[in-house]
């Protein structure tokens, strides 16, 4: 699994590195350009129709709206300047249905463990299938990381929410919806499919669609 993580890493490096002109992420972009969002790139449209989204339409993203996405991310507020994160790609079909599984197995593991559970357990087995199924139908997702070894590591974990809300309202102004995930899809469930280094915290999972 070690190789999934190196090769992601290797393609969002290609992709960052990649520059873009933020001033031109709205004309061409290839979300749902007839919402005015789009049209107008007014930021304050954008905050306040950004939503919270946890069931997604299966239509691809383009690279270029990820680099786009990705650059707005990065341009974000850090300590010293620092810029501690990294942002993994994940598009491939199977690598989501692996960390759906994985959820949906620690969920029923939390309920194994409880004593005072008010459904069945084939209640609550059909429930949490039903949660991951949605939260794991978009068919982008970006893993926020830091580094642990960076100039202030203390400063990480506000410098990562800061690139994750540039991220989420970068993606609304395209014409996307995103969701702030850090519980149900756990840290440990996002470090074992993807076989991150511990080197790395995860400050959130977005899908993006």
């Amino acid at each position: 699994m070690r190789t999934i993580f190196l090769g992601l890493f290797i393609l969002i490096s290609g992709l960052v590195s990649a520059q873009t002109n933020p001033v031109d992420a709205i004309p061409g972009a290839t979300g749902d350009c007839e919402n005015v969002l789009c049209k107008e790139n007014n930021i304050w449209d954008v905050i306040q129709n950004r939503r919270s989204v946890r069931k997604f339409k299966p239509d691809s993203i383009s690279t270029k709206d990820i680099l786009r996405i990705l650059d707005a991310a990065r341009m974000a507020p850090t300590s010293g300047n620092q810029q501690p994160w990294k942002f993994l790609i994940i598009r491939d079909r199977a690598t989501i249905n692996f960390i759906k599984e994985a959820c949906i197995k620690e969920a029923i593991d939390y309920f194994d463990k409880k004593q005072d559970n008010k459904k069945t357990k084939e209640q609550f087995i059909e429930s949490a299938r039903v949660i991951f199924e949605d939260y794991c139908s978009a068919p982008v997702y970006i893993v926020l990381l830091t580094d642990n070894n960076s100039k202030y590591p203390s400063h990480n974990h506000w410098d990562g929410p800061l690139a994750a809300g540039y991220l989420m309202l970068a993606a609304r102004s395209l014409g996307y919806g995103t969701v702030f995930i850090t519980d149900a899809i756990s840290e440990k469930v996002t470090k074992d499919v993807l076989n991150i280094p511990d080197t790395y915290t995860r400050i959130c999972i977005t899908p993006i669609g």
